[in-house]
């Protein structure tokens, strides 16, 4: 598979932000900022890395590179062996996450169906932070590093006040996102990241993947929650234990959102995917609260 690294932007987002398009995989951004310049994660091979550095060579302008990890989804971070002297910041949950044998395993199944994955080497974040922020202060725009978790548990989103402007990275996705696990805690995590996104009221939000910035995504994967919620909350108990659930009508993706046109088979397939898991998530929430009461 051969991916194009390229530079693009959105209708009214900042001159000073600049998203790094890595074919159809995932989208990082760059930041410019009067004290230094940011990279919010480093695509998925160094060699993707190393050419986005390339294209975005003029527009360092001699300032120091800091680089933000957003979690440690191998398309987020497996370029870090590109980056030399810079640091890379993360949450402190991410560190869990790189030492937990199932990294080592993504890797080498990669490497299996794909040669471009053999130059991957599992680069750690060199500076980490615990707790709900760390912000960083460029001069003329200051970033805030939020702790987003739900999508996974070391997700960051990125908040600019000064040209309110929110990049969201997988926390928001079109059309949805997915939740970490089927633990009640993690969908919750999830929806109050969400909300916390929201009440930010951002005019520019940037995503990782659905190549959108328009907040009122932002939106529909609140309201798609909420309604899973509702179908779920009707459902005789009997129904809960199918494992098919998700292809019953009423209960399917197409049933909750738009599926975006000419999108492809295998994306079409993989949010089906994310779609069981979020129900999955949804059941189990209701169940324990049944449970508890």
């Amino acid at each position: 598979m051969t991916v194009d690294v390229s530079l693009t932007s959105y209708p009214g987002l900042d001159d000073r932000i600049t998203v790094v398009r890595a074919g159809d995989e995932v989208d990082a951004v760059f930041v410019s900022t009067e004290r230094f310049n940011v990279l919010v994660d480093t695509l998925g091979t160094p060699s993707l890395c190393r050419r986005a550095l390339e294209l975005l060579a003029d527009r360092m302008r001699d300032r120091p590179l800091i680089v933000v990890n957003s979690h440690m989804d191998w398309d987020h971070f497996w370029g870090n062996r590109a980056i030399s002297g810079a640091p890379i910041i993360a949450h402190q949950s991410a560190i869990d996450r790189l030492r937990d044998p199932s990294a080592l395993q993504t890797l080498e199944q990669k490497r299996k169906t794909e040669p471009r994955f053999n130059e991957v080497e599992l680069v750690s974040p060199t500076l980490t932070f615990s707790g709900e922020s760390m912000t960083l202060h460029g001069g003329d725009l200051s970033l805030h590093l939020l702790h987003t978790p739900g999508h996974t548990p070391d997700h960051l989103a990125v908040w600019i006040p000064e040209i309110e402007t929110c990049l969201a990275v997988d926390a928001v996705e079109h059309p949805i996102p997915e939740v970490w696990s089927s633990a009640p805690d993690d969908l919750r995590s999830l929806c109050s990241s969400l909300n916390r996104i929201r009440s930010l009221k951002p005019k520019q939000l940037v995503l990782a993947h659905g190549q959108k910035s328009d907040p009122a995504v932002l939106d529909r994967n609140i309201a798609y929650f909420e309604n899973i919620q509702e179908a779920v909350a009707l459902l005789p108990a009997s129904a809960l234990e199918n494992e098919a659930l998700h292809e019953r009508e009423g209960m399917r993706l197409e049933d909750f959102v738009d599926i975006p046109a000419g999108m492809s088979f295998e994306a079409r397939d993989f949010y089906r995917r994310c779609h069981r898991s979020n129900l999955a998530a949804t059941i189990a929430s209701r169940q324990a609260m049944v449970a508890f009461i």
